[in-house]
């Protein structure tokens, strides 16, 4: 899916580009929606699917939805824009990742005092729940959550006489280089380290397995430490590279579509990539492996788990809308009809995942016969569910994310490049937090 991912922008100088750009935009007094009218924003994706929904929302309730969309690549921009201008929106689609910085600024507002919707985090996998919470307040409603999964090609294990995917991190190794030696694929392992926004997932996913951390909950940079940071993942990672040779040294320059069309096209026999991904792995039209394609349970380190990384895009509610009792009231039904149940059910969530393959954190839809056939024509979902029980939101989501990330992902690649050691690569990366959470 395209609405994945996007740059993030140094935050100093993206809100003053954005406080410029908005001062063309400011509104006469007089022009926010009328109580009856609820305006709608999201980025560009499932629109059909948005306007069906929205279509049976006006039906049943009588209110009037104004909606709009903008390419995902665009979005934050564009809606940085408008909060700046104050444009009026009510309920909005928001990504985990702007959270802190949408919050601090007061361009959303929480949503705790809605019994209505905080009903809703019974059903609803803990780190969803977390991913939308900032200072003890919860801030919006799941749209759709995913994790980063790790996938084999069957096929490639079978005709190197590997009879199960691998447990641990050392066991991929073990059968890497068993792989390699057959000459089944010279580099079966693919990793995408590529300076991109969807780095922070890969080095996450494998942080976590390895029982690491990038910041402790106090917020405070443990990366560095050996027993407690990324050390253990970043050297197995300079390892794969260097000295096994079971990961391309062209890793860094691999993002994430490239990565998928190479195991796509049969050339590794393991991948990390995006749970959803599966459903164009194992599309005969898309994939050279399809029907070989399966997720195993994401590696474990030595001292870690089958943790992985898991990431959220909610509804949220701004301010503006939150300030007005009557606005604030339907745009909580219509938060409920798309991130709850309509009708009694998940229509939205279910909608959103047979036809486009939209990952959901609704625990109970696991159980739904609907959601159970579809995932069964592609993969298996007893796994998808399973590996989403490890998920974690991610640990270094903050106001300052931006900018350290860029530092983090400059500092990853130099150690596997061997223009650096791991330990001074991470201690780049632990100091330059640190200054940016000081400032």
């Amino acid at each position: 899916m395209s609405d994945m991912k996007a740059p993030f922008a140094g935050r100093r100088e993206f809100l003053a580009a954005a406080g410029a750009a908005g001062a063309g935009l400011m509104l006469p007094p007089g022009t926010a929606s009328a109580s009856d009218t609820i305006n709608f924003f999201t980025w560009s994706a499932g629109v059909d699917q948005v306007k069906s929904h929205l279509s049976a929302f006006e039906k049943k309730t009588g209110l009037k939805v104004v909606y709009n969309n903008a390419p995902w690549a665009q979005y934050r921009d564009t809606m940085v824009t408008k909060f700046v201008g104050s444009a009026p929106i009510d309920m909005l689609w928001v990504s985990d990742s702007w959270l802190p910085e949408w919050a601090e600024a007061g361009w959303i507002a929480p949503i705790d005092g809605y019994a209505d919707l905080m009903r809703y985090n019974s059903d609803v996998d803990d780190f969803c729940t977390q991913s939308v919470r900032y200072k003890g307040k919860q801030y919006g409603m799941t749209y759709y959550s995913d994790y980063m999964a790790f996938f084999n090609d069957e096929a490639k294990l079978k005709k190197a006489g590997i009879s199960a995917a691998p447990r641990t991190w050392d066991e991929v190794v073990q059968q890497s280089l068993a792989i390699k030696k057959a000459g089944i694929a010279e580099y079966p392992l693919m990793l995408s380290m590529a300076r991109e926004s969807w780095l922070i997932e890969f080095m996450s996913a494998l942080v976590f397995s390895n029982g690491g951390r990038f910041v402790d909950d106090a917020g405070n940079a443990v990366m560095a430490d050996p027993d407690k940071g990324a050390v253990k993942a970043l050297q197995w990672v300079v390892d794969a590279v260097n000295k096994h040779k079971i990961v391309s040294p062209a890793t860094v320059e691999v993002g994430e579509l490239n990565g998928l069309k190479a195991f796509t096209s049969g050339n590794h026999a393991f991948a990390l990539l995006a749970r959803y991904r599966v459903r164009t792995l194992n599309d005969p039209k898309q994939s050279q492996i399809a029907g070989n394609a399966r997720q195993s349970l994401m590696p474990a380190g030595p001292g870690g788990s089958n943790a992985t990384v898991g990431w959220m895009r909610f509804y949220g509610m701004t301010a503006q809308a939150a300030a007005d009792k009557a606005r604030a009231a339907n745009a909580a039904k219509l938060m409920e009809w798309f991130g709850g149940k309509a009708d009694g059910q998940y229509t939205f969530q279910k909608m959103i995942f047979t036809d486009i393959g939209t990952g959901f954190g609704v625990k109970s839809l696991f159980k739904d016969p609907d959601v159970r056939a579809s995932y069964a024509q592609y993969s298996d979902i007893t796994m998808f569910e399973r590996q989403q029980q490890f998920a974690r939101k991610k640990d270094v989501v903050s106001r300052w994310f931006g900018e350290w990330d860029e530092i983090n992902g400059t500092a990853w690649q130099a150690a596997i490049l061997g223009k650096s050691s791991v330990a001074d690569a991470l201690k780049k990366s632990s100091q330059a937090w640190m200054d940016l959470k000081k400032s």
